[in-house]
This record gives structure tokens, sequence and C-alpha cells, in this order.
């Protein structure tokens, strides 16, 4: 790995770190839940510990450079096909509201205003969009919006993160992705939408991509039943991208940046941790003849 910078022949001042070196001190903060100046810290003892004179970034390089860090999820490429799952989730984020709320439990001078009157804003969240590999578990495409934004306008976004050269085998998502967006935006990528149709669904006109084999899912379940629909259309494999969220909530249950630039950086680092973890943790298996 490359620490400093190299040169970029762009006028201005160079970035004297790397991208992977901002990005290493950035998963070490988000992997063990730490405040900016503790990871620099801590990176500064791994460089100790290792016999390395390297310089330290300190928490205003990080905070600065991570508003427009890269960060990359690093997740594999399917081999055969990619079943795609997708959902979403929401993530505490501190606000005026949340900080008051910690002042009073400390004692501070807002613990009286808290008292009588209560938050001054509603809390906020921020909602995290992934789509993961039912194969490998990876996280393949993540989305971070606020949380006015549904489930299914974002779907298509989800879709362009996976590169255009990749089959996309079926598309796997609850009945909030019921619109005609998103099956349209499935159909596009020549993949089978495992997607429920909402309790009222009624059938659509077929004059769009996507519609005729929603009519058919529909059919589908009107014929055979909710419950034998999902087990032989494989929904239930849904599961797993519900179980991939609790694991990206162990990681914090709330975002600590507080610009949304910086929240993203913050979030899509937490998914390339899990993403590193699920290839640690897969074993690989070998034939022998």
């Amino acid at each position: 790995m490359q620490w400093l910078s190299a040169p970029c022949g762009r006028p201005g001042r160079p970035a004297r770190f790397s991208d992977s070196a901002i990005e290493l001190c950035l998963t070490l903060k988000a992997l063990f839940n730490l405040p900016l100046r503790q990871a620099t810290g801590l990176v500064a003892s791994l460089l100790k510990l290792a016999d390395l004179d390297w310089p330290v970034p300190d928490y205003t390089t990080l905070c600065r450079r991570q508003k427009t860090l890269p960060a990359m999820l690093g997740g594999r490429p399917s081999s055969g096909g990619l079943h795609l799952l997708v959902d979403s989730t929401g993530i505490k984020m501190m606000g005026e509201g949340e900080w008051s709320e910690q002042r009073s439990r400390s004692g501070g001078p807002a613990s009286t205003r808290t008292r009588k009157h209560g938050a001054s804003y509603r809390r906020q969240w921020r909602k995290v969009h992934i789509g993961i590999d039912a194969e490998t578990l990876d996280i393949r495409a993540i989305e971070v919006t606020t949380n006015a934004i549904g489930d299914a306008p974002v779907l298509p976004d989800l879709l362009a993160q996976i590169p255009a050269d990749e089959q996309i085998r079926s598309v796997g998502g609850d009945g909030a992705y019921d619109t005609k967006k998103c099956h349209a935006a499935i159909a596009e990528r020549d993949a089978e939408a495992i997607i429920p149709v909402r309790r009222n669904g009624r059938p659509w006109k077929e004059d769009g991509p996507g519609t005729a084999a929603r009519n058919e899912t529909l059919r589908a379940i009107k014929r055979l039943g909710r419950t034998i629909w999902k087990k032989w259309s494989g929904y239930h494999r849904r599961s797993l991208v519900e179980t991939k969220m609790h694991c990206f909530k162990l990681l914090g249950q709330r975002v600590m940046a507080r610009t949304f630039d910086r929240q993203i950086t913050e979030l899509k680092v937490r998914a390339a941790i899990l993403n590193r973890f699920s290839q640690i943790g897969t074993p690989n298996t070998i034939r022998v003849t």
C-alpha cells in the first residue's frame, strides 16, 4: 500500500497522504467505533509496532478528506450470474435534539430546557439502501439518502452500480419495490423480479418493460396463494439481506459524521468492512481428485 500521495500535477498544494492511507484510518475508526483523535492515536501505535517511520494524518486531515474520499466496497464479482437482494434500514444521526439529550444526561446547561420543552427538532435519520449477492453475501451496491426517500426510487441507482458486463439473474425485494419504475429497471438488465405484488395490487397495462412479468406474478399469487408463491419463487432468500442489515448495525447504531457527504463515506467504509469479513470467513474449497 502506498502511504504518501504521489504528485498529481494539479495546481495548488498536493495531498500528503494517499486515499488508501485515509481509508485505512477511517476503517479503523469505524471498526472500533472511535472518534477521529483516538483513531489517529491508534494508527500511530500500529505504525510504531510495525517499526514504520511514517507520518500519521491528524484528525482535521481525516475530517477534510472524508468528504471526498472515493471509498470502494470491494465486493467479489459473481461467477454464474448475480442474484441481487435489496433492502433498506435507518441509521441515527447526531442532530440538535440528540445533542440536547446527551447534555441532559451529563447534567449540562441544556438539561433544564430539554426537561421542560423537549428537543427543538425531530431526530433525523439516514436511510441506507444496500444490495447484496445471495451467493457470497457481499454488499455489491449501497446508497445513502434522507429518511424522506422511499425504497423504490433508489433501486435503479443500486442496479447502476453493478457493472454492465456482469449478468444479473434476479432481483429480490419486498412489496415496497412493486412499482413500474422498479420493474422497468430490472427488465432493462434482463433480470427476473422476485417481488411480491402488494395486497391490493391490480393488473397493469402491458405497455412497458417488466409489466408482463409482474402481471404473471400477480396471477401466480392469486392461483397458488402468497405462501406457496414465496416458497416456489425463492423469495425467502431475502432474509439474507435482513441478516446483513443486522451485521451492518453491529458496527454502530448511529453515524458519527455531521455532514451528509461525510456520512456517505462513513457508511460505505462500514460496508467495505463487512465485505472484507465475508471474504476472510469464506473457505476456499478445492476439489481433490
